[in-house]
């Protein structure tokens, strides 16, 4: 891009990879491939972007993470623990770079109807079929809750009209959630300062 145009604008970070499973019946490679795809793709991406986006003082960077990277979510260990670090660098990049003209914005969406579902099924099968796990009952209760919720996922459209608003605005925010759904959900861990009101939401999932 730079090679082509003379200047590089935007970044927008988007792969991203689902992991299902709570701690124990995830392997090490499994934990260290989610870290890498959601994680380290991102800060990779962006530290690529970064000499060039600080020499002309201006870009855009905008991340899209997940309300799961928000609100931890049982059987999503791997996947929450990546997103919960992604926002935490998006958030600690933010104010530097911003010195630099560089504007940084997360996307937090929720259920979207997309191939990552599909992805992520293989894994929901093997542990739906596993004998004598100790956490089948809890998952499967898991399983048919999370399915409602997909039902009424967004549409990609949605998710990426967003995107494209807060690349043109003048003055984007640090975050947004791309529906109410969103909202309402990541606004449950804000207002959550002793962590008592999403260990009471997500254990009834289970």
């Amino acid at each position: 891009m730079i090679d082509r145009f003379g200047h590089l604008d935007h970044l927008i970070n988007n792969a991203g990879a689902g992991r299902i499973g709570s701690l124990e019946q995830l392997d090490h490679d499994e934990l260290d491939a989610t870290m890498a795809i959601n994680f380290g793709g991102v800060a990779r991406m962006t530290r690529l972007v970064l000499p060039q986006m600080r020499a002309q003082r201006s870009g855009r960077i905008v991340t899209v993470t997940s309300v799961g990277g928000v609100v931890g979510q049982p059987f999503n260990d791997a996947y929450c623990a990546a997103k919960f670090a992604v926002e935490g660098l998006m958030e600690s990049l933010a104010p530097v770079v911003g010195r630099f003209g560089i504007k940084v914005s997360l996307v937090e969406p929720g259920p979207v109807a997309t191939a990552f579902t599909d992805n992520v099924m293989p894994e929901v099968v093997e542990l739906m079929g596993r004998t004598n796990d100790p956490y089948a009952e809890m998952f499967n209760a898991y399983i048919a809750h999370v399915s409602g919720i997909f039902d009424q996922a967004q549409s990609p459209d949605e998710v990426a009209t967003l995107i494209a608003k807060i690349l043109e605005s003048d003055d984007p925010q640090f975050r947004y959630q791309t529906s109410e759904w969103a909202a309402s959900f990541v606004g449950t861990k804000v207002a959550d300062l002793d962590g008592e009101t999403v260990q009471s939401m997500t254990s009834q999932w289970i």
